[in-house]
């Protein structure tokens, strides 16, 4: 049914039922080249054009053109930019729940936290209801890397313990609770930034997928890396208002939908691809692999589990419903895995 839909809206568009071309605007932090650009981002764009036979256009101002990470909520509210990219990180103020996707230890592949955080952050699912709706934006994909790891500068760590001061960058919210509850020092950084801090030892490391590492240009600074933990990872959402959602078309705004669907998709299989290719690289160029014993898995485990519950009490008490949006994550969490196994 919804290719049927799809058909008639792009033929709707392709004979005449828009006066004139819909052309929006979309901007985001990311630095040219970089894998989400590359992988989610570029393909919705091409996607849109292509199911609306060129009727819908899409603009594109990559790596801070328009805005830093911490302004797309704002410059994307004001109508400043069509679709905005938007991280619950980058603004934990105002979208604090949207950080249960970024929680560490929950998911273990690229697939699992987009598909899950996509059933919550779209029309009607939690997250929606409680907090894009609320902030009058819309989403129309997500984007969730892999499993973050730790990337280091120097290849001196062999266990849990000799995690305790060390300073890595991280993007805020959940990740900076996690560093600091493995007695790390988060020190918070737009990724830009990342390389000049870890050249001249600002920084020890970062938490970052390992897709990650060479879009920021980091490989030749990185000495050791994990390669089967769990340190979170960063959740965002390309949203538009709701007051220029609802100046298009439908047909244009069913494009849109059909699109985002796609990208979801079709980007989180390829991030996970790419980050075991990525793994194996860097092991191949002689990046060392930290590895930590029985004891010290069961203790990042644990973390993890406290990480999660002290997120969401925190929440609760500044009268966000924090447990509620941990159970709705779980819930969808194992239907993603539920849908994936039969």
């Amino acid at each position: 049914m919804k290719s049927i839909v799809l058909a008639c809206a792009a033929a709707a568009l392709s004979t005449g039922a828009l006066a004139q071309e819909v052309t929006l605007r979309m901007g985001d932090s990311l630095p040219v080249g970089h894998v989400i650009a590359e992988t989610a981002t570029k393909p919705f764009i091409d996607r849109v054009e292509s199911l609306s036979n060129g009727a819908v256009k899409i603009d594109y101002f990559p790596a801070e053109q328009v805005g830093k990470a911490k302004d797309f909520l704002r410059l994307t509210q004001a109508g400043l930019i069509d679709i905005g990219y938007i991280g619950p990180s980058y603004v934990p103020e105002k979208m604090p729940l949207s950080a249960v996707a970024e929680l560490p230890g929950a998911s273990k592949t690229s697939c699992e936290v987009m598909r899950t955080y996509w059933r919550l952050a779209r029309e009607g699912g939690f997250l929606f209801e409680k907090e894009y709706q609320p902030n009058g934006i819309r989403p129309l994909f997500v984007v969730a890397l892999p499993p973050y790891q730790l990337i280091l500068a120097s290849d001196s760590v062999a266990s849990v313990d000799d995690l305790e001061g060390l300073k890595l960058r991280a993007a805020g919210g959940a990740q900076s609770l996690t560093l600091e509850k493995l007695g790390m020092v988060p020190v918070r950084m737009a990724p830009p930034e990342i390389y000049d801090s870890m050249s001249r030892g600002t920084v020890d490391g970062a938490l970052l997928a390992l897709i990650s590492v060479d879009s920021y240009k980091l490989t030749d600074l990185t000495k050791a890396i994990t390669t089967d933990q769990n340190f979170g990872t960063i959740a965002v959402a390309y949203s538009i208002s709701e007051r220029k959602w609802r100046t298009l078309p439908e047909a244009v705004q069913n494009v849109l939908g059909e699109a985002g669907d796609q990208v979801v998709e079709n980007a989180c299989a390829a991030f996970d691809e790419k980050e075991g290719a990525a793994s194996s690289a860097m092991k191949a160029a002689g990046v060392g692999v930290v590895s930590f014993d029985e004891s010290g898995t069961a203790a990042l485990q644990a973390a993890n589990a406290s990480i999660a519950e002290a997120w969401a009490t925190e929440l609760d008490s500044r009268d966000q419903p924090g447990h509620e949006a941990l159970a709705a994550f779980r819930t969808a969490l194992d239907a993603v895995r539920g849908t994936a196994t039969r």
